[in-house]
């Protein structure tokens, strides 16, 4: 029979010297080392075995262990489409396998997304993929974060922006035919397209995380470009 042990709750003094302890620790201070990749699969995705050794948090060094891991391919750059002149966001709907798998529609709601290829800047990345995928050229472009949406099992990296646009008019069908792309862009109200986290229509990460950031900064980032324009604020 386990006993468990019930953790004393940090004093606020032992809180901050932790977090600065966090803030301040180099990852040099720490030694981890791969030392055998195994390629289990090699496709249009690669999955890999990786035999590690790590250092503990207890200062002694753990045991040989193994993580298969997805290698999803080079960064991802990914950006949410924003017109501030006509206060519309473009956002894209495109069919997804994985979702089928569990029973759930397959047709997601995303913002534009793509490999950043060899050679390529993400920012680069970003505004090819903005035209290739929803026919908008990017006049400016913000960064929001960059993360491992999974880094217990993806290589992934994702690059996340914001890309000011001038809007199409109306919806449209985009993508490249080559990639197999079938893709449609839809042209809606900045504050739709926020009201789409409250009711649960987004569930794709990377829109997700961008438009929770653009429902804190929307009004600041619309006034931002707008007076870029005209040089005074006008909302």
């Amino acid at each position: 029979m386990k006993t468990w042990r019930r953790g004393r709750a940090a004093l606020p003094s032992e809180k901050n010297t932790r977090l600065s302890s966090l803030e301040s620790k180099s990852v040099t201070e720490r030694k981890h080392a791969i030392l055998r990749r195994e390629v289990l699969f090699q496709g249009y995705f690669r999955v890999d075995r990786l035999h590690i050794q790590r250092d503990r948090f207890d200062g002694g060094q753990a045991d040989v262990f193994t993580r298969e891991i997805f290698q999803r391919g080079g960064d991802i750059a990914t950006v949410l489409l924003f017109d501030p002149q006509h206060d519309k966001v473009v956002l894209l709907e495109q069919y997804r396998p994985a979702p089928a798998l569990s029973g759930q529609d397959p047709w997601m709601i995303e913002i534009v997304a793509g490999v950043v290829d060899s050679g390529e800047t993400p920012e680069q990345a970003a505004r090819r993929e903005a035209l290739e995928e929803a026919g908008c050229v990017i006049l400016d472009l913000l960064p929001i974060a960059s993360y491992f949406p999974s880094s217990g099992g993806t290589s992934e990296y994702i690059h996340l922006y914001v890309g000011r646009i001038e809007a199409p008019a109306e919806d449209g069908i985009f993508g490249l035919q080559e990639e197999g792309e079938d893709i449609r862009i839809h042209v809606i109200d900045a504050m739709q397209a926020i009201n789409l986290l409250y009711t649960q229509k987004i569930r794709c990460s990377q829109a997700l995380i961008a438009l929770q950031w653009f429902a804190m900064r929307h009004t600041e980032l619309r006034s931002r470009w707008l007076v870029s324009d005209v040089g005074t604020p006008i909302i």
